[in-house]
């Protein structure tokens, strides 16, 4: 019989035959238990020189919560690609309950568990936006792009401060090239920040470029 493991900060589930998923850490819990839910696992796979994404939906059922396991080494284009497929599935099942939610599995590396991210409204989006859009771009290494302006993530939140920027709502995008593992770690530096006053985040839509 085929058994998974899951491998976070001191978190792990033994088998005999193994798969292993290593997840994404965070230093606090958003959601602690997650009940009636059904888990999907995002394996790492490297072949050559490339890296590939094993999925595994076979337990996906469209009326439940999905619990998405994936490890953090995935390349952030490649699992979007793969979450957007699973997104639309499930909109399209005729089994979907409305109140059924997605989540991204991480591990809380202060309480030592396994935690819950909710990700069930976010729309993603493989482009980079057009002039419209006010947003911040986060790169891999930790560096904010804001039109023609580059800067450290941890000057991002003064830079809001200063209210210079003209718009009812921003949005964030994503360098396609990062880690899942540095995606989630964006995720809580996003969920902290402030936006100015009269000013909102749009967490519901994401660009991926």
């Amino acid at each position: 019989m085929k058994r998974i493991v899951i491998v976070g900060f001191l978190f792990l589930l033994s088998s005999c035959q193994n798969k292993e998923v290593v997840l994404p850490q965070a230093n606090e819990t958003v959601v602690a238990d997650v009940k009636d839910h059904s888990p999907i696992y995002f394996f790492f796979k490297a072949e050559e020189k490339d890296t590939l994404i094993d999925v595994n939906r076979n337990n996906s059922i469209s009326s439940t919560n999905w619990l998405f396991n994936i490890d953090k080494r995935l390349p952030l284009r490649k699992v979007i690609l793969e979450i957007k497929k699973l997104q639309a599935k499930k909109e399209g099942s005729m089994h979907k309950s409305e109140t059924s939610e997605n989540y991204f599995t991480y591990t809380d590396t202060v309480k030592k568990t396994m935690a819950f991210l909710p990700f069930t409204k976010v729309k993603y989006k493989l482009e980079k936006p057009d002039f419209n859009v006010v947003f911040f771009y986060l790169d891999r290494n930790d560096l904010v792009h804001f039109r023609d302006e580059v800067f450290s993530k941890n000057e991002l939140q003064p830079f809001l401060d200063k209210q210079l920027i003209s718009a009812s709502s921003i949005v964030f995008a994503y360098d396609k090239g990062m880690s899942f593992g540095k995606y989630i770690q964006y995720q809580f530096f996003v969920k902290h920040l402030i936006a100015p006053k009269g000013m909102a985040i749009n967490s519901k839509k994401e660009y991926i470029y």
